[in-house]
């Protein structure tokens, strides 16, 4: 089985935003991946970009089992259908989530904690490409 953890960030929110993504096959990580998105999106857009790259890089590596795990917890139940999308500019990335989840026989999201491990590594890698576009910390961890 194939594992993502994807974060997207914005400072400012709205603001400069970035992703991070780690798609690995349990403890083995295949791919790191981060990106600059835009100089103004909310965090639960950048979010839900993240999980749609990481869910093309694990088409790369599988069209069986995906094991998706997020550290927004609103975009986990909206996949799950626990919520619905509200916001007019989620909607669209939901629905290109919705398209990618075609590429995989079985797909499933999973909230996990901001402090999971991999999950802080997605983490890092979206504010080092922030740090790199100029857009620097307010605050140290």
């Amino acid at each position: 089985m194939i594992y993502t953890n994807s974060d997207g960030g914005a400072r400012g929110n709205p603001g400069p935003g970035a992703i991070g993504v780690i798609v690995r096959r349990d403890e083995e990580i295949l791919t790191r991946y981060s990106q600059f998105i835009g100089r103004r999106v909310t965090n639960n857009m950048a979010e839900y970009e993240a999980l749609i790259k990481a869910l093309q890089l694990a088409s790369k590596h599988t069209r069986e089992k995906v094991m998706c795990f997020l550290d927004s917890e609103l975009i986990v139940k909206q996949l799950l259908g626990e919520y619905r999308v509200r916001d007019p500019k989620l909607l669209p990335l939901f629905l290109k989530v919705q398209k990618l989840q075609e590429n995989f026989k079985e797909i499933a999201y999973k909230h996990v904690s901001r402090w999971d491990k991999f999950q802080q590594m997605a983490d890092e890698l979206l504010n080092k490409e922030l740090d790199s576009h100029g857009f620097k910390r307010y605050w140290k961890k």
